[in-house]
């Protein structure tokens, strides 16, 4: 593939850019080579600066369920823009966009639209702070709640433990009141409560996680969690930024039929614009200013532009589409097993729903203990394959790849052949 242009444009980023990129994974650092500049996309198809086209798996990082530049979603929004881009005051898209979300999650009893995960995230913890007067929050090894400083966090020497700054620039105080367990650990999450449970505000878990991969929940573990959280006085978050609208039209609380005490969402429900949303009961959200004492605002939160995006996107989400992404996802999981048995590679693929993981590892991957074992240059070597062969998979091993509903089984035939050739290389 012709790479003249993306090099050229990548030689001018890294002038004015931190590695050439503005989110770190974009940089292929993980994989090596060197990213291609997309120039536009269509359905399950990317294109590149130099005319290269790729099957994508990314789907702008699992927003693009229905395909890119979805025609419904491309009129909605242009005719929203022509009437104004942002007001910096309420209008009636954002109640109905709120009225859609506490139909599809009975939990967003009451929520607040915002422009990232990670200000979701951050959000959420600061009202569990304020609601239950209480400092410590508890994550897990191997999730990512996106890089406010409270969650950029390493465990400590203990299986659960206070943890240390994961990144410059963020203060060691400011990770002190920050717990890092084992995902999947009904048992050690048990004892962190038995230990400090009357300091513990909110345990924030990915009740599928995607930052390690994909990881699925064992059978009682998001049960467990939110009951031991119910029996201290502490709040379950599900970040489901990622696994909203994604793994169930209702996310993973509607396919693990468990209801958390506050959910964040992203991504799909923005409909590939800049919108995420945090919320939960009402208790804890007439905490929020200006009806409480937690300050939380912004000047774009529930832009009109992005709203019109998710609302059209919302009402595309129907049966039909999550029995396709099912099928089209049990496909890709079989053609990818069989390939790994015929080229005797020690690898294992995870999948929930149309989240899916190849991983470099005789798996199967419960926690980040078991994740951070993986052969990372192997899937260097397989990916750098895949992007060869116009195969766009996400450029790190920890992360989930997408499949849309614009994929088609062809495509999907065709990555597994892609993926036996691979495997070869290995």
């Amino acid at each position: 593939m012709s790479s003249t242009k993306s090099e050229s444009i990548l030689a001018r980023a890294t002038l004015r850019l931190p590695g050439g990129v503005n989110s770190p994974v974009r940089a292929f650092a993980a994989v090596g080579g060197r990213p291609p500049f997309i120039s536009s996309a269509r359905g399950a198809r990317l294109v590149d600066s130099d005319g290269n086209e790729y099957v994508d798996y990314v789907g702008s990082w699992g927003p693009a369920i229905l395909g890119h530049s979805d025609p419904d979603v491309v009129k909605a929004v242009q005719d929203v823009a022509a009437r104004g881009l942002s007001f910096g005051a309420p209008t009636e898209l954002e109640v109905q966009f709120a009225e859609t979300l506490g139909e599809l999650y009975p939990a967003l009893q009451m929520m607040r639209c915002v422009s990232s995960g990670t200000e979701a995230t951050m959000s959420a913890l600061r009202a569990a702070r304020g609601f239950t007067g209480r400092d410590v929050i508890v994550k897990f090894a191997g999730g990512y709640h996106g890089h406010s400083d409270c969650l950029l966090v390493k465990a400590g020497s203990g299986a659960a433990t206070f943890g240390s700054p994961d990144s410059a620039g963020v203060p060691s105080k400011v990770v002190e009141h920050t717990i890092v367990a084992r995902y999947n650990d009904l048992e050690g999450l048990a004892q962190l409560f038995a230990d400090q449970g009357t300091r513990i505000a909110a345990v924030i878990v990915e009740p599928v996680a995607g930052n390690m991969g994909c990881v699925p929940p064992e059978p009682g573990f998001l049960e467990g969690l939110v009951g031991l959280c119910e029996r201290n006085g502490a709040v379950a978050i599900f970040d489901e930024v990622m696994t909203g609208c994604r793994v169930a039209r209702g996310g993973a609380q509607e396919r693990y039929a468990i209801r958390p005490h506050m959910t964040c969402l992203g991504k799909i429900v923005g409909g590939g614009m800049p919108l995420a949303v945090y919320g939960g009961e009402r208790r804890i959200m007439e905490r929020i200013a200006p009806l409480g004492a937690v300050y939380q605002a912004g000047t774009l939160s529930g832009n009109p532009v992005a709203v019109t995006a998710g609302l059209v996107t919302l009402s595309k989400l129907d049966a039909a589409l999550y029995e396709r992404l099912e099928k089209l996802g049990a496909r890709l999981e079989a053609g990818l097993n069989e390939a790994i048995v015929d080229a005797r590679v020690v690898a294992c693929v995870q999948r929930v729903g149309s989240m899916i993981t190849l991983f470099f590892h005789g798996g199967p991957i419960r926690s980040w203990d078991d994740a951070s074992g993986c052969n990372t240059e192997r899937f260097g070597i397989w990916h750098r394959s895949m992007l060869e062969q116009g195969f766009y998979w996400p450029p790190a091993q920890f992360e989930a790849a997408f499949i849309s509903g614009a994929h088609t089984e062809d495509d999907i035939d065709r990555t597994i052949a892609a993926a036996r050739t691979a495997l070869e290389k290995i």
